[in-house]
């Protein structure tokens, strides 16, 4: 089977660019965010059971689920409300 791909070339001016660095700059933090977030959650769980109120707090809730992708994606229209730049 053969596969062809194309490739475009687009010539942007100033402005075209200057949108294209803030969508790309909004879909970074909304990543890195949804990233912190799970990476939190996996590190309140990471202590040895026998020395966690040692060594180590928990700074999410015990009870708090796993965040998956659902729940992250379902959090999207929140944050647009909360932040007019996401949406």
């Amino acid at each position: 089977m053969l596969t062809l791909t194309y490739r475009y070339r687009i010539y942007p001016d100033a402005t075209q660019e200057q949108l294209f660095v803030e969508w790309i700059e909004i879909c970074r933090s909304a990543y890195n965010y949804a990233l912190r977030e799970i990476k939190d959650w996996c590190d309140s769980r990471k202590c040895l059971i026998d020395r966690c109120s040692l060594e180590k707090e928990y700074i999410i809730p015990a009870d708090l689920k796993f965040p998956s992708e659902i729940q992250q994606l379902n959090n999207l229209p929140k944050a647009k409300k909360e932040f007019p730049r996401v949406g």
